[in-house]
């Protein structure tokens, strides 16, 4: 029987968590250097042979009692929690698998009310449904895609652009896994995850990790190539006249170097 995606998810988990981190000694050579199949069922109170056939997809319809257990031995946040309970079919997936690509005409009314706060709004492939003028300027007229996980993998000048590269790349690939989640169906999410693997071995590297985790308050520093470095936060809410749309606004520090070069910024934007 082939591994399901359950089984997958828990072998990758338990390799990025070390016997340190939960209190166990550390013995014997390691093939790798996260948790032994063994130790997962001891945290977990669940026995090997059944913890060995979950990894190996023989079985496949663990309790909720089971899973919660899993979730705390393998130290998964709560965004990870709910995807290991959606994995295990305990949690429903969402009710429609597209995402609507129209976006509410007040809340676009909105985000053009903030012309000194970039606003986007994506799916969960992570298309750029609309954007602010701010927004364009920011991500310099989306000149080489509309889609953030391309902006971040297939563009060049995303290593520049991004001062944290790394730590935005395996951010990126935790939300989109999260969304993959909830929707594995949805026929765009499919479409990118595919060009992804093709084309980024980052991303390919990335995603066998399993990560599962949503956006939260962040700060994001930029480098742009017209008005140079920026430190903004990064605030994301849930579109709830849409499911499956996420809001992203973002905003400078007043006074600061990067509120300056924002509203340079907007200006170069105004200026024909």
């Amino acid at each position: 029987m082939a591994r399901s995606d359950l089984g997958a998810h828990l072998s990758a988990r338990r390799a990025q968590v070390t016997p340190d981190e939960v209190d166990l000694p550390s013995y014997g050579t390691r093939r790798v250097p996260g948790l032994r199949r063994e130790e997962v069922a001891l945290l977990a109170g669940v026995s090997v042979d059944y913890y060995v056939r979950l990894e190996q997809g023989r079985e496949r319809t663990p309790s909720a009692q089971v899973v919660d257990a899993l979730a705390v031995a393998l130290r998964l946040d709560e965004d990870g929690r709910e995807h290991l309970f959606r994995l295990a079919g305990l949690s429903p997936r969402a009710r429609s698998a597209a995402v609507p690509d129209r976006v509410d005409p007040s809340l676009l009314a909105l985000m053009d009310a903030w012309p000194g706060n970039p606003a986007i709004v994506y799916n969960r492939a992570y298309d750029v449904l609309a954007s602010n003028a701010l927004a364009d300027a920011l991500f310099h007229d989306w000149a080489h895609s509309r889609n953030l996980m391309h902006v971040v993998f297939t563009d060049p000048a995303a290593r520049t652009f991004y001062a944290d590269w790394h730590e935005v790349a395996r951010n990126s690939v935790a939300g989109f896994r999260l969304g993959h989640g909830k929707a594995p169906d949805d026929p765009r999410v499919r479409q990118v995850l595919t060009e992804l693997l093709d084309r980024s071995a980052e991303f390919a590297e990335l995603w066998r990790r399993q990560d599962a985790r949503g956006k939260s308050l962040a700060h994001k520093r930029f480098d742009h190539r017209a008005v140079g470095p920026l430190t903004l936060t990064m605030q994301t809410f849930d579109v709830r006249s849409a499911p499956g749309q996420e809001l992203v606004v973002y905003h400078a520090e007043p006074a600061s170097p990067s509120s300056e070069a924002l509203t340079l910024l907007g200006t170069l934007a105004a200026t024909p």
